[in-house]
């Protein structure tokens, strides 16, 4: 058995942050430095009582109804959040129990961020062709927005909320539709982009919510998301067009057989210099996230999806899927459409 991907939807809330709310909160930024700056016009934020299980299950639901997918076929979702409902429940198992999937379907969460929608295709490939299941929900959620401060340019700029679902499912084809793959790690960067407070190591106390300037003029809390920019560009640019490398010499692709590339959508400014130091054209580079902002782990699939909406795959297309960030945790893949 080989794996293959179906199917791909997504959910965005309805509330929309634009550049002009933003720079009405803050007057020091203008609606074009920050435009020039991210490459960002909107972002879709989650309202205050929609959750990660809200978001998976819109998602999912959309996915059912766009392509016609008979939900007792389902046995197996793979959630990829670092916003989950609950530290415990695993939010899959709600996510499993809303769409009224069977008992028998497994279900789990991983967390991971800019890099998880690549660790979960080699999760499901490794599912499937290990005949453990046959049809998967991979599904992102993600609510950045709850860990930011207000008063944090720095982040508030670039990330917005999004859940996205892909089933992928097997095939009595010989050919690889998934893969390779290529990852890598350095914990050594953790505190680069981190939300300090909440966890087990350091559990909210009276110190979690007090706002502190930094020498930018942002102001955070130790329970809102820390993300040192310079540090995650400069390990983004050392670490990625190496992996592309390994990853085409492993496929044993060159780059001109390559139709189309995805990678994390961080930035404007971080994806042009990535595309030029990967030597990828601008037709084959595809983005999007001038009205999404960054997603996390729903960026890729976000990318998939508007493309398939434009009408850019055509059967047999060779995509490659590239995800860097928290972690650090980078990863590629490349897939055959």
């Amino acid at each position: 058995m080989k794996s293959k991907i179906i199917a791909v939807s997504s959910y965005l809330p309805e509330y929309i942050l634009t550049n002009e709310e933003l720079a009405r909160d803050n007057p020091e930024w203008s609606v074009n430095k920050i435009y020039d700056k991210t490459g960002i016009s909107t972002r879709h934020i989650a309202a205050e009582a929609e959750s990660c299980s809200d978001m998976a299950v819109a998602a999912c639901e959309n996915l059912l109804k766009e392509y016609s997918v008979n939900r007792a076929d389902i046995d197996y979702v793979l959630l990829c959040t670092q916003s989950p409902d609950f530290k415990l429940p695993t939010t899959a198992c709600i996510v499993q129990e809303r769409l009224g999937l069977k008992n028998s379907c497994g279900a789990l969460d991983f967390n991971l961020g800019c890099s998880g929608y690549i660790y979960g295709l080699s999760l499901a490939k490794g599912l499937i062709e290990t005949n453990q299941a046959k049809n998967i929900l991979l599904v992102t959620s993600e609510l950045y927005s709850r860990y930011i401060a207000k008063e944090d340019k720095s982040v508030r700029t670039l990330f917005g909320d999004a859940a996205t679902a892909t089933l992928i499912s097997c095939s009595n084809s010989n050919e690889d539709k998934i893969g390779p793959f290529v990852f890598g790690t350095d914990g050594a960067g953790k505190d680069n982009l981190i939300v300090p407070h909440g966890g087990a190591k350091y559990p909210f106390d009276a110190s979690s919510d007090v706002l502190e300037q930094d020498s930018s003029g942002n102001y955070r809390a130790p329970k809102n998301l820390f993300m040192d920019g310079g540090e995650i560009f400069t390990f983004t640019l050392k670490t990625v067009p190496k992996s592309v490398d390994a990853l085409l010499e492993l496929a044993g692709f060159e780059r001109e057989q390559i139709d189309h590339v995805i990678f994390h959508q961080a930035n404007k400014f971080m994806l042009e210099q990535l595309r030029k130091k990967c030597k990828f054209n601008d037709e084959k580079f595809l983005t999007s996230y001038e009205f999404f902002g960054n997603t996390v782990s729903s960026t890729i699939p976000l990318g998939i999806n508007e493309a398939i909406k434009a009408d850019k795959f055509n059967p047999g297309d060779k995509i490659m899927l590239v995800g860097f960030g928290v972690g650090y945790s980078w990863a590629g893949t490349i897939i055959t459409w």
